[in-house]
């Protein structure tokens, strides 16, 4: 008995170091899939990432235009109102002259009064009777 307990020690002790690699190849695998469901799921954020990024860009692109547009749109207002106060006062101009060349008032001298508003009269609340309790 005695010779064959070295190899029986020596056969666990192979035995239990084969388990041990075991264990770690099974910890090796399920971490390498572990890391590769990971890195798919980066992957997928950075390409929705990506997406979101062109996205925004073209928003923003879009945006951009319609703040230009918005300009344009102002300026032109602005000059058509320009244009309106100019034709206003050549108009206000050419009535003084007419009235002026038919020895009529000018109705537009500047100092326009607005008449006062009339304050509507209050009219009496008469005293109403409360009926009694009976």
């Amino acid at each position: 008995m005695a010779p064959s307990a070295p190899r029986t020690r020596a056969a666990a002790a192979l035995r239990m170091k084969q388990i041990a690699l075991d264990n770690q190849r099974r910890t090796i695998r399920r971490l390498r899939a572990q890391l590769a469901g990971e890195r798919r799921g980066l992957a997928t954020t950075k390409r929705e990432l990506e997406d979101t990024q062109v996205a925004l860009e073209a928003s923003h692109k879009k945006f951009q235009a319609r703040i230009h547009e918005a300009e344009d749109s102002m300026q032109a207002q602005h000059l058509t109102i320009e244009a309106l106060v100019d034709e206003k006062d050549s108009l206000l101009q050419t009535i003084q002259g007419l009235q002026e060349a038919n020895n009529a008032p000018a109705p537009f001298d500047g100092d326009w009064e607005e008449e006062p508003e009339e304050e509507p009269e209050e009219e009496e609340i008469e005293d109403i009777p409360l009926a009694r309790e009976r």
